[in-house]
């Protein structure tokens, strides 16, 4: 099956009080399309870091990052937004919905970017298969954690995105309505055929997943 994402020797090394931090060394890795991985280990471990460079969010010290044999650290800050805004979705555990837009408008604002068309009928398809119907009209502060995550979820696959990353879809969230936001990730994964990662502490949900990338004090412990 083809590869949606490549990492090679991907590491990230930052100055603190005049020395150095290493937070990710020589990550290796790659995923198939539709493929599920969760990425596991301790708080500092890099997990998060990581996912931020998957996504294209930060920079690396050295390595690279394929999406579709793309490198999108050889683009410039302009084309890997856009090259992001193609095949990235990204849950974020604190949601980080626009406070100022209604949930249809912030799951209408990446089709928009994208120019897709017929922006506010997709988002109002996406936002009724999570549930939401009902909540179009609705502004962040004026929903349930559970729903903004729902919320957030609709956004990252509205765009249909091949590759969709998600920090701690559950963290904030109470274990019923945690466990509704995983089985609306994997069956839109089933779905779509989209590659989900995962970053989570859960470890029931990560034995859902077909790997497991575990990430300790900045190395990947998978062999790869």
């Amino acid at each position: 099956m083809t590869k949606i994402l490549e990492v090679r020797h991907l590491s990230k090394v930052v100055s603190e009080r005049g020395s150095e931090l290493v937070l990710l060394e020589d990550i290796n890795f790659s995923l198939r399309a539709g493929e599920v991985a969760a990425i596991q280990g301790p708080s500092g471990a890099g997990k998060s870091t990581l996912l931020g460079l998957l996504a294209g969010l930060d920079l690396p010290t050295r390595g690279q990052v394929l999406l579709e044999g793309q490198d999108i650290f050889a683009l410039d800050e302009n084309a890997r937004a856009s090259l992001r805004g193609r095949l990235i979705g990204f849950v974020f555990q604190s949601f980080q919905l626009l406070p100022a837009l209604t949930a249809l408008e912030n799951v209408m604002l990446p089709l928009e970017l994208a120019n897709r068309p017929q922006a506010r009928l997709r988002a109002r398809d996406i936002l009724a298969r999570v549930g939401l119907e009902h909540r179009l009209g609705h502004y962040p502060a004026q929903l349930s954690g559970g729903e903004q995550q729902r919320v957030a979820v609709a956004r990252a696959f509205a765009i249909e995105p091949p590759l969709l990353l998600a920090d701690e879809p559950t963290g904030n969230l109470d274990q019923q309505t945690g466990e509704r936001v995983i089985e609306l990730l994997f069956s839109l994964n089933a779905e779509r055929q989209t590659t989900l990662v995962l970053v989570t502490h859960d470890a029931h949900l990560a034995a859902r997943c077909e790997r497991q990338l575990r990430i300790d004090n900045g190395h990947l412990l998978e062999p790869t």
